[in-house]
C-alpha cells in the first residue's frame, strides 16, 4: 500500500486547489491511500513562540502526517506570481527544529500541482517552490506538472472540479506520482537513477 499526502496552500472554503485536492483523492488508484491536510490552525511562525513551547499543535501534527506519507502532493496557489504566505509559513515551522528537517523532507518524493484563475496553472508558484524543496533536501518529482489555468471554468460554486478532462488529467497524475513514490519506498527512499 503506498500512502499518499494531499495539502492544500489555501484556507479559502470553496479554493480551487482544495477542491483539485478533493478530486485528487477521488481518483486515487486502487492500493493507494490518499490522506488530506488543512493549513487551518497554524499560526505565523515566530522564533519566541517556538523557543517558549515548540511547534504548535496543528504544524506538529501537519508534521507527523508527512513522515508517515510516501509521498507528497503540494497543491499550490499562486500569488502574486509566488508561493502562498500561508503555504510558506506551514512549510517553515514543519522545518522546525532543523534537526527535524531529514526526517520530515529528507530524500521523501514531493509532487507539485496547482490551479488558478489566470492562463498559466500556476508555473510561477510551482517553479517558486523548487528552490524551498531542495534546500530542505525534498526528492522533487518531475515526471508530469499539473497546471490548471483557467479554473473558474472547470470548478462548480462550491469549489468541486467539474470538468472531466482535467479529471482525467488529474488520474494520470496521480497514478504517475504514486508509482514514482512506490518506487522511492521499494528503494528504501532512494530515488530512481535517471540513467
Amino acid at each position: 500500500m503506498t500512502k499518499l499526502l494531499g495539502i492544500s496552500g489555501s484556507l479559502r472554503k470553496a479554493s480551487f486547489n482544495t477542491g483539485l485536492l478533493t478530486a485528487a483523492k477521488a481518483v486515487a488508484p486502487e492500493g493507494v491511500e490518499f490522506e488530506t491536510a488543512t493549513l487551518h490552525g497554524i499560526p505565523l511562525y515566530d522564533g519566541d513562540v517556538e523557543a517558549e513551547s515548540g511547534v504548535p499543535a496543528p504544524a506538529e501534527a501537519l508534521k507527523q502526517q508527512i513522515i508517515a506519507a510516501d509521498g507528497v502532493i503540494l497543491f499550490t496557489p499562486e500569488y502574486n506570481n509566488s508561493v502562498p504566505g500561508v503555504f510558506k509559513n506551514a512549510i517553515d515551522w514543519l522545518s522546525r527544529p532543523p534537526a527535524d528537517i531529514r526526517k520530515v523532507f529528507g530524500g521523501r518524493p514531493f509532487a507539485l500541482a496547482g490551479a488558478t484563475p489566470g492562463s498559466f496553472g500556476t508555473i510561477l508558484s510551482q517553479n517558486a517552490w523548487l528552490a524551498v524543496l531542495r534546500t530542505l533536501g525534498a526528492e522533487l518529482w518531475s515526471g508530469k506538472r499539473l497546471m490548471v489555468p483557467k479554473a473558474r471554468a472547470l470548478f462548480d460554486s462550491e469549489g468541486q472540479l467539474a470538468d472531466e478532462e482535467t479529471r482525467e488529467r488529474l488520474r494520470g497524475f496521480v497514478q504517475a506520482f504514486a508509482d514514482y513514490a512506490a518506487t522511492v519506498k521499494q528503494r528504501g527512499g532512494e530515488a530512481p537513477s535517471k540513467s
